[in-house]
């Protein structure tokens, strides 16, 4: 098998494999989210900062769990670029 393909199938898998558990992650984290909404929404002794500061906790995993994926996307994007520039190379060297 050539490797540049082999490598190419490699990082298809590694993407779709990235992909998939951060899918899963993210729904976990949203149920997660869900069930500490509702009980902290049903606690009436838990004051307001601690309610906001949850709030907060929560926003600022979102964002950082969103630009995390978006630097693997950016990532897999670039190895992609890689191996097609390694691979129009062999093409030329070859011809």
């Amino acid at each position: 098998m050539d490797p540049k393909k082999m490598g190419k199938q490699m990082l298809d898998f590694y993407k779709t494999t990235f992909d998939n558990s951060f899918a899963a992650m993210m729904m976990l984290q949203e149920q997660m989210e869900r069930m500490a909404n509702l009980y902290w929404g049903q606690m009436a002794n838990v004051p307001d900062e601690v309610k906001k500061g949850v709030a907060e906790w929560t926003k600022s995993y979102k964002k950082n769990c969103e630009d995390f994926k978006k630097m693997m996307d950016d990532s897999f994007k670039k190895l992609e670029a890689f191996l097609g520039e390694a691979e129009k190379a062999e093409k030329a060297k070859t011809a």
